[in-house]
Order: C-alpha cells, then structure tokens, then sequence
C-alpha cells in the first residue's frame, strides 16, 4: 500500500513508494523539471508542465514528490549532487593554497555551467540540508583543516570554511543579478584573492614560531582517540582556541 506523507504545508499526501519502476520515473520527473529551469526559469517549474514535460498525469508528482516545494528540493537536491561530482579531491596537495583556490574555482564554474540550478540551490536555506550538501562541506572541511594541520591558517576552521563558502556562493549570485553589461570577470579574481588573503597566512605561521599558527596546526592534528580524557580534551581545545584566536 502507498504510504503517506507530509508536504511543507503539512497536507497529507500519498507517495507512491512501491510501484516499480518509480526511481526512473522520479528520475525522469526530475530530468524535465530541469530542463524547464535551465530554460524559463522558476516560473516555468510548474507541475502541469513538467507533467507534461515527463509524460505523466499531474497527480503523479503529487505521489513522488508530495508537492511542488517537494519537487523543488529533489531538483535541487540533484544539483548538489551534480555539484559534488566535480569535486576533486587531492589528500596531500603540493600546494595547499593553489589548492584552495582550485577548490573555489570549481565552484564559480559550476555556477556559472548552471546559473538557474545553482540560484534554486542556494537562495533557499533550507536546502542545504540535503545529504550531497552535507558531503560537500565534509570535503570543504577537510580542505580547511589540512590548511590549518599545515600552519597556513590565519582564522579558526569554522570561520575559514564559511568565508570559503560565502565568497563563492556570492560571487555567482552576484554575478548573476548584474546586467550582461556590468558583469566584470575580474569580480571572480578580486574576491577569490580577497578570500585567499582573509583565511590565510603567506608563510605557515607554524614555522615562524607565533603562538596562533601552532595551536591551530595542533588543534587540526589532534586525534580523536588520543590517550587524553574527555574533560583533558576538552581543557586543551579551549586553550587551543583561546590561543588561536589571538592571532
């Protein structure tokens, strides 16, 4: 039997959870309403059209989806995804700056590949929940700490990675609003540097001895199972912290 479930105006809806074929089906819904994005816009996303568009009844989305806010957040859900395929990942890069601005390099040309998707994704918070989000700031994350492992880092990992995040996401959105006039390429380099200069150090702080540089070096090296107690860990990362914000 169907199972129901709840669109985000708290309606009861019945998803079709057991009909075969209905990954391709999702798929296939998925693939039309993307199209109809990439083509007109948000506003084009209804669902009679990418019924249409899929070659299904409108009640059908309604069971695969729960509602049109449903659809939307697998949409986007697939760019993330999408997103996240692009990623490369190098565990002991050469140079962890160049690889740092690689990283967010990527990201601009994502947006830019996919201007109406990367809107959809990122101008509703609510979204970012989604798993492919999540795996994606994992790489983000790991990026940071092996800055901060290095001694690069000038600011704490959290705020590190947000900076990184935030100057890409607004870079694309801003370009985006402007006129096709106004849109100046060297607003990608400007704030991609600005970016660089903001989180990092020219030289790893590490080797010049400064306080700030070591403990985050050590607070991203520290193991988690380390022959340290709970309340010792917890003692160390304040001073650890207390220490890094200094610089």
């Amino acid at each position: 039997m169907p199972t129901p479930s709840r669109g985000r105006d708290g309606t009861t809806v019945k998803a079709d959870t057991a009909s075969p074929g209905r990954e391709q089906t999702r798929q296939r819904v998925i693939e039309a309403a993307i199209d109809l994005l990439t083509r007109g816009g948000r506003d084009a996303v209804t669902t009679r059209a990418v019924a249409d568009a899929a070659g299904l009844q409108p009640p059908a989305i309604y069971r695969l989806f729960g509602d049109k806010d449903g659809l939307l957040d697998a949409v986007a859900e697939h760019g993330f995804a999408a997103f996240l395929a692009t990623k490369h990942i190098d565990p002991e890069p050469r140079d962890p700056i160049e690889d740092l601005r690689a990283g967010w390099d990527v990201a601009i040309e994502f947006g830019l590949a996919n201007p109406a998707l990367f809107t959809l994704m990122y101008t509703d918070p609510t979204r970012t929940d989604s798993a492919a989000f999540r795996t994606g700031l994992e790489i983000l994350m790991g990026r940071v700490k092996r800055l901060a492992a290095g001694g690069w880092l000038r600011v704490g990992e959290e705020l590190a990675a947000q900076t990184i995040h935030a100057t890409a996401r607004g870079a694309v959105l801003t370009w985006l609003s402007l006129p096709e006039d106004r849109r100046d390429p060297a607003l990608f380099t400007t704030l991609r540097e600005s970016m660089v200069t903001a989180v990092t150090n020219q030289e790893p702080a590490v080797r010049g001895g400064g306080p700030a540089g070591a403990a985050r070096a050590l607070r991203a090296l520290l193991p988690e199972d380390s022959p340290l107690s709970s309340a010792e860990r917890h003692l160390l990362g304040e001073w650890l912290n207390r220490l890094a914000s200094d610089g």
